[in-house]
């Protein structure tokens, strides 16, 4: 007969930085929680896919055809910012800083890993792009290899509709240490200067 909490702890292993440790501890804790928790989270889980759809501008994830950010007509609709993931547009709003408009791709460029400009769903952010007098798109994609690697290609899809493309800054992190820092961010910290 098959071990409940070791499938259970399988299970939780698998969603993303849960490794087997945090697995088991979240599978004790749902079993020493009330009951009506478990079928709660039972409930959420086994309805999510469901209840949320992908935003019919944005791409984001929302509850209804349009997300709360797209229909907010108080936005800058005329600055344009292109994120990888639901999570990079959460993490922006959660800063504060930025007031425009989204676009969620959904995924990166990697051709090691077979992934494509195909994968990106470009046609729907060139069309906005045409259509909505934008007076920039701020490529803010991972600075990681694939999210250089997109946002390069972005940039050239982007060019020639006539808009201004930049892309998010990067180097030192507030309170960072210089000792402690990796060459390539020394580097773009030291390209990215700016007069005071």
């Amino acid at each position: 007969m098959a071990d409940p909490i070791a499938e259970l702890t399988s299970l939780l292993s698998r969603l993303p930085g849960i490794g087997e440790r945090t697995a088991a501890r979240l599978a004790y804790h749902v079993l020493q929680a009330p009951p009506e928790y478990a079928q709660a989270l039972a409930q959420g889980l086994s309805t999510i896919h469901a209840r949320v759809r992908r935003c019919e501008r944005c791409k984001n994830y929302t509850t209804d055809s349009v997300c709360r950010i797209c229909a907010d007509v108080a936005r800058d609709s005329s600055v344009l910012c292109v994120v990888a993931r639901p999570q990079d547009l959460a993490a922006l709003e959660r800063g504060g800083g930025f007031r425009g408009r989204y676009y969620v791709l959904h995924a990166l460029l990697s051709p090691l890993d077979g992934v494509g400009p195909e994968a990106l769903d470009l046609p729907p952010l060139l069309a906005r792009v045409k259509n909505e007098s934008l007076s920039e798109v701020i490529i803010a994609t991972p600075l990681s290899v694939e999210g250089e690697a997109t946002a390069l290609y972005l940039a050239q899809e982007l060019r020639p509709l006539g808009v201004k493309c930049t892309r998010i800054a990067s180097g030192l992190p507030h309170g960072g240490e210089l000792e402690y820092t990796d060459q390539v961010t020394l580097a773009r910290a030291l390209d990215g200067r700016r007069e005071l």
